[in-house]
């Protein structure tokens, strides 16, 4: 398509030479000369530029003696998807507006307005914002990410570094990537439509200008494009923004397996008749897995009817649903398919059996209500001898994050645990003062 474009351009430009007074043509040899203008036109309003700053305490310098009450003031740009015309929801990159205090929206039309976070997860990279906009709002149509193909074209809307709103086409070059960061949720869609910095949390979208993807990683030296950008499938952007809107939070369902990738060693040394998919090495007493029949060795090939290819990628779809969602999972079991229906748990009566994890083992934990908010655990309690005091936990701190995903409340604290793996760090604000400490 980018060839015969070129071709059709440069045809386009000779033709023009030859009358001085010429204007562009809309045909030529009585063909329409293709383009995306009327498409852009119609879902650009919907595409939004993201202005954040936030206070920081100053640096130690020279500048600190002579204002010493000085704060240093960060800003960056990213950018939006309007998703509810009516409301004003508009979803982006957690990475966009962490640490903000104050989130400005950028209309196509030059309007602009600040904006309050409805509900974010790091886990996934997903915010919800809204607006209260007087002019009227253009949203964007969600396509199921799900019958995405490599191959399909693709283009991509943003303000990359802060230019204002971009176009840029290309393709689907892979589906179900992971492995940037392990700590995520990941099930990326892989393009090499150019994005750069500040296109994160624009639209990725397909040639009928409905949204594919929410443009979130490039890869490349000094973040810049080298042609392979990800972004987050529709479907799962969807329903964690069903979830942030209706709990302002996501209340992930829990499977409750340990597993990994199918690899041709693995496959040989079990006979299995497949080379990809979700290999169970472990599954949880008592969970929805255990529940619905899975045992260790199984290979999950399918969820609802679309193919597994990876552990992470099951872990992503699963993580994206809430608890009590039921779903079907597609598994080899004794070298036999079997189709199985499975009720997500929640992390409290799946993996903790409704206790506490270990690593806080002493510890009597509070959620604290702030007005109608509960915004983080404290410790009111911590027992001699036990694990919680030997890692450093102590009467009145406050949990306020694992790892980098912010908790709320002990629902959300044992979930995040539950998916940070090895490494477990909590930060705790004690004495108004933010630190870490490393669980064991």
């Amino acid at each position: 398509m980018r060839f015969i474009l070129r071709q059709l351009f440069i045809l386009t430009l000779i033709t023009l030479s030859m009358y001085s007074n010429a204007t562009l043509p809309i045909a030529l040899n009585g063909q329409k000369l293709p383009t995306l203008a009327p498409l852009i036109k119609q879902v650009s309003p919907a595409v939004v530029d993201i202005s954040v700053s936030s206070a920081n305490e100053p640096s130690k310098n020279l500048l600190d003696f002579l204002q010493p009450n000085r704060p240093q003031i960060i800003s960056g740009q990213g950018s939006g998807v309007i998703i509810d015309a009516d409301n004003g929801y508009i979803i982006t990159n957690y990475h966009v507006i962490e640490g903000a205090s104050q989130i400005l929206i950028g209309l196509v039309s030059g309007h602009q307005y600040s904006a309050n976070i409805i509900g974010q997860d790091p886990k996934s990279d997903i915010a919800l914002l809204q607006i209260k906009s007087k002019q009227p709002l253009t949203a964007i149509k969600f396509a199921n990410s799900d019958d995405l193909q490599v191959g399909d074209f693709t283009i991509a809307i943003g303000n990359p570094f802060g230019l204002g709103q971009t176009v840029t086409s290309g393709i689907v070059s892979a589906l179900g990537r992971s492995g940037l960061n392990l700590e995520n949720l990941e099930n990326y869609i892989q393009t090499d439509a150019a994005i750069n910095s500040g296109n994160s949390g624009g639209a990725l979208l397909n040639l009928k200008g409905e949204l594919i993807g929410i443009n979130t990683a490039i890869f490349g030296p000094n973040g810049g494009n080298v042609g392979i950008a990800f972004a987050i499938p529709s479907n799962m952007v969807k329903n964690l923004s069903q979830q942030l809107l209706e709990f302002g939070e996501v209340r992930r369902g829990i499977l409750g397996i340990k597993g990994g990738e199918v690899t041709a060693e693995l496959a040989n040394s079990f006979a299995l008749n497949v080379s990809h998919g979700a290999f169970i090495y472990e599954v949880t007493p008592n969970s929805a897995a255990d529940k619905a029949g899975l045992k260790a060795g199984d290979v999950v090939t399918a969820i609802n009817g679309k193919e597994i290819r990876t552990f992470a990628a099951l872990r992503a779809k699963i993580g994206t649903h809430s608890a009590g969602k039921k779903i079907s999972l597609t598994i080899i079991q004794n070298n036999q398919t079997r189709n199985i229906g499975v009720i997500l748990g929640g992390v409290t009566e799946s993996v903790f059996n409704k206790q506490q994890p270990s690593s806080l083992e002493g510890a009597t934990l509070k959620d604290i209500v702030t007005g109608q908010e509960i915004a983080g655990v404290e410790i009111t309690e911590v027992k001699q001898n036990s694990i919680a005091e030997r890692v450093g936990l102590k009467k009145e701190d406050i949990i306020i994050a694992v790892n980098r995903s912010t908790v709320h409340n002990q629902t959300q604290l044992f979930s995040a645990l539950s998916e940070a793996g090895d490494m477990q760090a909590l930060n705790i604000l004690r004495n108004n003062r933010s630190i870490y400490i490393i669980l064991e």
